[in-house]
């Protein structure tokens, strides 16, 4: 019997639906949430996720505001450029697409931009709010995960999950949220011994190492639920780090890719747009879209 199949485009439509009810629930309100999106330079791919983000902001009636610089803009502009974000009262939420020229420091950026304003979860604030369980603003691609673990499973309490993959952006922040949620969490990577073995002690897995076909079937066990974070460009077309054909045959439940994860970070970007929104205007967290 093959794995049930959670498809992340019909889940992330759903939660831009009640995202765009929050953001007509403030109108009424007179508040419209603002985005703003940093492009530095040319990259293909940053391009089409700048474009897509745009459309999808838009689309749920917020604000879209998007700065295209050219590569050679200096590091002290494009920091003069968030400081300006910054004290604008109409953008919420600040998004500077990595990766960033090889002469400017993605690090310095990344801090320069307001806590409550990084809906990337990313500044060293956040990171450490996460980690301590205070309020912050969380990483996208992990909560995006989150979400759809709890729709799968329900309760996480006491699961084994693996997280393999230790990224700053992906696999340490998976962690903190499946700690959050009392899971019994290992991060596992490339010098982890017996990863297979490791592998197939996980109620959860999520594979986020960037490596195509990486984790086989037969290091997960039987039943597991399969979360698959890895996109990959191969002569094949796009593939995740875990072998589907012969995962699905294993797993209880798993992502494709594509068509699983990735839907999922967009609709989160604009779930954290909302959720800082709401907390610039005194508002409650929106329901169900923070850990």
């Amino acid at each position: 019997m093959s794995a049930t199949r959670i498809d992340g485009k019909v889940f992330a439509a759903t939660l831009r639906t009640r995202i765009a009810e929050g953001v007509a629930a403030m109108a009424d309100r007179g508040i419209t949430p603002g985005l703003a999106v940093v492009l530095v330079g040319e990259d293909p791919a940053s391009q089409v996720y700048v474009r897509s983000k745009g459309k999808m902001t838009r689309e749920v009636g917020m604000n879209s505001y998007e700065h295209r610089l050219p590569d050679d803009t200096s590091q002290g502009d494009l920091l003069a450029l968030v400081d300006q974000l910054n004290k604008d009262p109409s953008v919420n939420g600040i998004l500077v697409q990595l990766p960033l020229p090889r002469h400017i420091d993605e690090e310095a950026v990344i801090n320069e931009i307001l806590p409550e304003k990084d809906v990337d979860g990313f500044t060293v604030l956040n990171v450490g709010r996460l980690a301590t369980g205070q309020k912050a603003m969380v990483p996208c691609t992990p909560l995006g995960c989150l979400m759809m673990l709890r729709d799968q499973l329900g309760d996480l309490s006491g699961k084994n999950a693996v997280v393999v993959g230790r990224s700053n952006i992906v696999g340490k922040p998976m962690a903190q949220l499946l700690l959050r949620d009392s899971a019994t969490v290992t991060i596992a990577h490339s010098r982890t011994q017996d990863l297979p073995g490791l592998c197939r002690s996980a109620d959860i897995l999520v594979a986020a190492v960037g490596r195509p076909h990486f984790v086989k079937g037969d290091w997960i066990k039987p039943g597991a639920t399969v979360i698959d974070v890895g996109i990959n460009r191969t002569d094949d077309g796009l593939v995740g780090d875990v072998d589907y054909a012969e995962a699905e045959q294993v797993a209880g439940a798993i992502t494709p890719v594509p068509g699983g994860v990735g839907p999922m970070t967009i609709a989160c970007l604009l779930a954290n747009t909302l959720t800082a929104t709401a907390r610039a205007n005194g508002l409650p967290d929106p329901e169900g879209l923070t850990p």
